[in-house]
């Protein structure tokens, strides 16, 4: 199993490109340097001209690969979530006891972000940064329940779906596994924003770590106690 995963790719929604950029070198260096430009500028600046100018290819060249900068947000969003699902696929498949494979789960969502050398034109910690401050761009639009429909954010609702499993694994008879999970993942990205931006109004900092935060969080609103 183990081996079998190191050999697994990371796929996401193949409407969110109009050719796949893992299929080409020029593709790779878009997704790799608009993760550098996002980051450095922020997405409302971001354009495909100041992305072309980087790499030193034409513009037009980047709308083959993708229909607009909404389109490659969602692609890169997409692969992160698609990725911290590897991440709990590949650490958890040997973990027995739920309690355990729970706290795990905790961990990989919650903590920070280091790179995978496994996927070396994606910076995964700029990803990470451009999950916290833009994520919500991708789906805060008019167009959200279509592209909902059209399964955009199918790998984001699968990752929910596997964490709210575990949940229901360890305690049946919680009534809100879905809302918990999706707490999770979401609380992770505003408790690392707060950390950032407004530090008074949130306990999470260099100290207090947001994995300690969630661990407590979940684990006292299941009553279960992990020194027992």
């Amino acid at each position: 199993m183990k081996e079998l995963l190191k050999t697994l790719q990371i796929k996401v929604n193949d409407k969110t490109y109009l050719k796949d950029p893992e299929t080409s070198d020029l593709g790779k260096r878009i997704v790799e340097h608009s993760i550098i430009l996002i980051n450095e500028i922020g997405f409302e600046s971001f354009t495909f001209r100041k992305l072309g100018l980087k790499i030193n290819s034409n513009e037009s060249s980047i709308y083959r690969y993708f229909e607009n900068k909404h389109k490659l947000l969602l692609y890169l969003t997409s692969w992160y979530w698609a990725w911290i699902e590897y991440q709990i696929v590949f650490e958890t498949y040997s973990i027995e006891n739920n309690v355990k494979k729970l706290e795990k789960i905790i961990e990989i969502v919650s903590k920070k972000t280091e790179n995978d050398s496994k996927f070396s034109h994606i910076n995964e910690m700029l990803l990470n940064k451009i999950v916290i401050s833009e994520y919500s761009k991708s789906f805060l639009t008019k167009e959200v329940d279509i592209e909902n429909k059209e399964g955009y954010f199918s790998i984001y609702k699968r990752l929910i779906s596997r964490i709210k499993d575990c949940i229901v694994e360890v305690d049946k008879n919680y009534p809100y596994p879905a809302s918990l999970a999706s707490t999770l993942v979401e609380g992770s990205l505003h408790q690392y924003f707060l950390a950032d931006h407004f530090p008074t109004i949130t306990d999470c900092n260099e100290a207090t770590k947001p994995t300690a935060y969630f661990s407590h969080l979940i684990f006292k609103t299941l009553n279960i106690n992990l020194d027992e």
